[in-house]
C-alpha cells in the first residue's frame, strides 16, 4: 500500500471510529443522567412522601381510637389525651428509630414533640425557621384549607438542635380535638440516596469509557496495517459495541429493579405499620359494637352477621401481618440465595465462639423446645479464615431445624465442635433425638425450594442458604438420619478454603 495512502488511512480511522463511540456515550450518559436517574429521583421522592403520608394516617386513626373510647365512656376526654400524647411521643421509625411525630393544636400551640418538650404548652404561632416561615402556622393554614398536606421548612436535624436542615412534612387535622399530628423527612436523606446512585452511574459510566477508549485504540493502532487485520479489527470492535450495549440495558434494568424493590418495600412496611394500628381501632370499636348487639340484637356487616365477624376480624388482622411479614422474609431469602460471589473470607473465625454466640441468640427457642440440651466444645480448635456472620447464619439455622424436629421436650439435642486433623477441616455437628427425616426427604433437602413446611411457612431457601454458605468455605453439609431416632447434621469448614477447593478440582479432573 503507498504511503501516502496508509496515512490518509489512518486519518481517517480514528473518525470513523471514535465518532460512533463517542455518540453512543453521550447518549448513554444522557439516557442515564437525564432520563433515568431524574425519573428515579422523583419517584424516590414521591415514595418518601407517601410514606409519610400513611405513617401520618396511621398515628391519626391511633387517635381516633382514644377518641372512641372517649365517646364510649371508657375514658375521659383528658385522660384520653393524655394517653395518646405518650403514644405518639413514643412512635418511633426509621433506620436509626430517631424519626419521630410531633402534635400541636389550631392555635397553633405546642402539645407534643419528643425533641422540644420546652415548646410543649407554648404558643408557637411566632416560631419561624431560619428562612423567617412561620412553620406551625403554615401547618395550620394547610389543615383549615385542605384538612392535610405538605409543608416544606427548616428544622433541626432529629435530636442535634445546632443542626438545621431543610425537611419536607405532612400534616393532618383531628377535627375531635383541634390537633394537627405531623411527621416528616430530610430532604439531605433522598439527597443522599440520590447521590449514591448518581456516583455508582458515574463510576459504571467512566469504566465503560474507558474500555470503549481501549478497544478503539487498539483499532486504530492494528486497522491501518492490512485490508484483513483491519476487517478483524473492525468486527472485533463491533462485538465489543454490542457488549456495551448490552452492559449499559443492564445498567437501566438494575435501577429500574432498585426503583421496583423500593417500592415493594414501601407497601409491605405500609402493611406492617398499619396492621397493628387496625388491631388497635378494631379492639375500641368492639365495646360499642358489643353494647349495640346487647341492645339491639344481632345485625348485619357486609354481607355477614356481626357476631361471626367478631370472631372473624381478629384472624384477618393477624394473617395480614402474618403475610406480609412472610413476603418481606421470602424475598430476603431469594436476594440471599440468588447473591453471584461468595461471602468475604476476612474474619478470623474461633468456631466455639460462634457456635456459643449462635446458640445464645436461639436459646428461647432451645428451652421452649427440649430439657436436655448439651454442648461439647473442642479445645484447642484451630482458628481459619472465613465468614464468622455467615457461619454463625448456618449454625443457627441447623439448631432451629433441630428444635422444630423435637417431639418431646425430654428428646436430647446436642451441640458439638471438633477438628479433623487429617482432612484440616473444623466440624461443628447437631444431634437430635427427634422425629428423623424419611430418606426420600434426605437426598432432597438441600434441593432451592424443597420443604416439607410448606403449610407452616417454610420457603425451602434456609438449607439451600446454608449449604452454599459451608461450600464457599471449602466444606461440605452432610445429613445422617433414621425415621424416629433423630438427626446428625455435620458442617465442615476448610481451615484453608482456597487449597480444599483446589484439591478438590484436581480430584474431580
Amino acid at each position: 500500500m503507498p504511503k501516502n495512502k496508509l496515512i490518509h488511512l489512518s486519518r481517517i480511522l480514528p473518525l470513523r471510529i471514535f465518532l460512533p463511540v463517542v455518540l453512543t456515550i453521550l447518549l448513554f450518559w444522557a439516557t442515564i443522567f437525564l432520563v433515568i436517574l431524574p425519573r428515579v429521583s422523583e419517584r424516590l421522592m414521591d415514595g418518601k412522601r407517601e410514606v409519610i403520608r400513611e405513617l401520618v394516617e396511621s398515628a391519626w386513626s391511633s387517635l381516633a381510637g382514644y377518641a372512641a373510647r372517649v365517646k364510649s365512656g371508657e375514658l375521659t376526654r383528658p385522660q384520653a389525651q393524655a394517653l395518646a400524647r405518650d403514644h405518639i411521643r413514643q412512635s418511633r421509625y426509621g433506620p436509626d428509630l430517631k424519626d419521630y411525630f410531633w402534635i400541636n393544636d389550631m392555635v397553633p400551640r405546642m402539645i407534643m414533640h419528643p425533641y422540644r418538650p420546652d415548646l410543649e404548652g407554648q404558643d408557637v404561632s411566632a416560631f419561624a425557621d431560619p428562612s423567617g416561615k412561620l412553620i406551625f402556622v403554615e401547618c395550620v393554614k394547610t389543615v383549615d384549607t385542605a384538612g392535610a398536606g405538605y409543608v416544606d421548612y427548616q428544622w433541626q436535624w432529629q435530636d442535634d438542635p445546632g443542626r438545621i436542615v431543610p425537611k419536607i412534612s405532612y400534616v393532618k387535622g383531628f377535627k375531635p380535638w383541634g390537633w394537627i399530628i405531623g411527621t416528616g423527612i430530610y430532604v439531605e436523606d433522598v439527597r443522599a440516596e440520590i447521590a449514591a446512585i448518581t456516583g455508582t452511574l458515574a463510576l459504571i459510566c467512566l469504566g465503560i469509557l474507558a474500555l470503549i477508549v481501549g478497544l478503539s485504540a487498539y483499532a486504530v493502532l492494528h486497522g491501518a496495517q492490512v485490508t484483513r487485520e483491519k476487517q478483524q479489527a473492525m468486527e472485533k470492535a463491533r462485538l465489543r459495541r454490542e457488549q456495551l450495549y448490552q452492559a449499559a440495558k443492564m445498567v437501566s434494568l438494575g435501577t429500574l429493579v432498585s426503583g421496583v424493590a423500593h417500592e415493594i418495600n414501601n407497601p409491605i412496611t405500609s402493611i406492617m405499620l398499619n396492621a397493628p394500628n387496625l388491631d388497635k381501632v378494631w379492639d375500641a370499636a368492639l365495646p360499642v359494637l358489643d353494647k349495640h348487639m346487647e341492645a339491639e340484637g344481632d345485625f348485619p356487616v357486609a354481607g355477614s352477621s356481626y357476631a361471626r365477624l367478631r370472631e372473624r376480624v381478629p384472624q384477618i388482622l393477624k394473617s395480614i401481618d402474618d403475610d406480609a411479614r412472610r413476603v418481606r422474609d421470602i424475598v430476603a431469602d431469594l436476594k440471599d440465595f440468588a447473591r453471584e460471589k461468595p461471602p468475604e473470607m476476612r474474619d478470623q473465625v474461633e468456631i466455639n465462639a460462634v457456635v456459643e454466640k449462635a446458640i445464645g441468640l436461639g436459646s428461647n427457642l432451645i428451652h421452649k423446645s427440649t430439657k436436655n440440651f448439651t454442648t461439647n466444645y473442642a479445645a484447642q480448635v484451630p482458628i481459619f479464615t472465613g465468614n464468622a456472620q455467615r457461619i454463625e447464619q448456618v449454625v443457627i439455622n441447623l439448631v432451629v431445624n433441630a428444635c422444630q424436629a423435637l417431639t418431646d421436650d425430654d428428646q436430647r439435642l446436642e451441640v458439638a465442635t471438633s477438628w479433623d486433623s487429617t482432612a484440616d477441616q473444623v466440624v461443628v455437628t447437631v444431634r437430635d433425638a427427634g422425629a428423623g427425616i424419611p430418606s426420600e426427604v434426605v437426598q432432597r433437602i438441600k434441593d432451592p425450594f424443597f420443604t416439607t413446611k410448606r403449610d407452616d411457612g417454610g420457603t425451602g431457601l434456609g438449607l439451600a442458604i446454608s449449604d452454599k454458605i459451608v461450600q464457599d468455605h471449602g466444606g461440605i453439609l452432610e445429613f445422617e438420619s433414621e425415621p424416629g431416632k433423630g438427626t446428625t447434621v455435620r458442617a465442615t469448614f476448610a481451615c484453608n478454603p482456597a487449597q480444599q477447593q483446589k484439591a478438590e478440582v484436581e480430584q474431580n479432573e
